[in-house]
């Protein structure tokens, strides 16, 4: 009777887990899906102005895989580059301008902001002084882009139809991140299956659906919104400012979509799990708005939903517990099965899918250690800044 209570409440754990995978795998939005790219496109009949804004805060290393992709886009209609050198120590001004002159292309405007004062992000200093630059051109759109990504030649052309055609007022992709390294391979995958299970891509562009984001790496904005939502100072707090600015944009009445991209990619490398650790630790905790009952649920929620089918298939194959056993395998097979598009949309061999309780033991980890260091008052720390208190709502005023 002692060892039966055990096995029995163990398997009711089971079952919940396994009744959590088949929520997610039919009600979740169809997260697990890679299909969401580009809505209808609709070339307009007149190609309208963009201004690109590139905050860049010490992106040399980067900069000459990206930048000459921008300066090389095809576009029809008048663009131009605005490139904010956010305070860098490494030359990145001095190198876009170079970039500039020996590969031609769209016109490039390199200007600086200063420090940001109290109550900004940096980066969202240096895109507010790059809209501001780009607002004398009085563009229709504003593409915000960050310094390590590169476009195919026809990323913005596509992305202003896509906008034009589906009346979209933010038309944001999810960069192609780079993986490459053994840690790239086993985390970057799963960074993205996390977001998207977060925020299902396909609820985010439904109209009347409260879900908003977007990935800040590849962002279209109308300017007219922009102004409108009051983007950036209504979230020159956040840290996690992509969604805040998807937010912002729904706040104010705007259309918003976010997909995969298929010619849009990020080329920062994160070698060491060091690297990716530190890129998440960053802003988890951010992401649960610093609060700590909902810390603990997402905790136990990893740990119920993750960790649970594979310590369920161990510990009842050493126990001789069949039941367990099967529900534990069946659920562990549904999570595999729901990562395998990811795993395909990033060309990366499939039995890493197996591997996922795994790694999102390390993102519990990393949330974990987010939260740590907030309470610690090292805040978020990002290329050499530090916020004490990322993503506090902004006042309205």
């Amino acid at each position: 009777m002692g060892q039966t209570a055990p096995v029995s409440a163990f398997l009711w754990i089971t079952v919940v887990s396994l009744a959590a995978w088949c929520w997610l795998l039919l009600c979740q939005g169809f997260f697990w899906r890679t299909d969401v790219r580009l809505p209808r496109r609709r070339d307009p009949e007149a190609w309208p102005s963009v201004c690109v804004v590139v905050p860049a805060r010490d992106e040399a290393a980067v900069l000459p895989a990206s930048l000459p992709s921008l300066l090389a886009q095809d576009y029809p209609g008048r663009a131009e580059v605005f490139l904010v050198d956010d305070g860098s120590t490494d030359g990145t001004g001095e190198l876009a301008r170079a970039l500039s002159e020996r590969h031609g292309g769209l016109p490039l405007t390199v200007g600086s902001p200063g420090e940001p004062p109290a109550g900004w992000t940096g980066k969202l200093w240096a895109v507010r002084h790059g809209i501001a630059l780009a607002r004398a051109r009085e563009p229709e759109y504003l593409l915000l882009t960050d310094a390590d990504i590169a476009h195919a030649p026809d990323s913005l052309r596509e992305l202003v139809a896509a906008a034009h055609g589906g009346g979209f007022d933010v038309v944001s992709q999810m960069a192609r991140l780079r993986v490459e390294s053994r840690w790239e391979r086993l985390v970057v995958p799963a960074f993205v299956y996390f977001f998207a299970q977060l925020y299902p891509f396909r609820w985010i562009g439904r109209r009347g659906s409260r879900t908003a984001a977007a990935a800040g790496g590849c962002v279209l904005l109308r300017a007219g919104m922009a102004e409108k939502a009051r983007i950036p100072d209504a979230i020159r707090h956040a840290v996690i400012d992509d969604v805040a600015l998807a937010r912002a944009v729904k706040g104010a009445g705007g259309r918003v979509w976010l997909g995969l991209a298929d010619r849009v990619d990020s080329v920062r490398p994160y070698p060491r799990l060091h690297d990716l650790w530190r890129m998440v630790s960053r802003s988890a905790y951010a992401q649960l708005r610093h609060n700590p009952p909902l810390l603990l649920g997402t905790v136990a929620g990893l740990a119920l939903v993750y960790l649970v089918p594979p310590v369920a298939v161990i510990a009842a194959a050493a126990a001789g517990s069949a039941p367990v056993a099967a529900v534990g395998a069946l659920a562990w097979a549904v999570m595999a099965g729901t990562y395998t598009p990811m795993l395909r949309y990033y060309r990366q061999p499939l039995w890493l899918a197996p591997l996922l309780p795994y790694t999102a033991f390390l993102y519990l980890l990393m949330t974990v250690d987010s939260a740590v260091q907030h309470y610690r008052g090292r805040g978020a720390a990002w290329k050499g800044r530090t916020y004490a208190r990322p993503d506090a709502v902004p006042d309205e005023g």
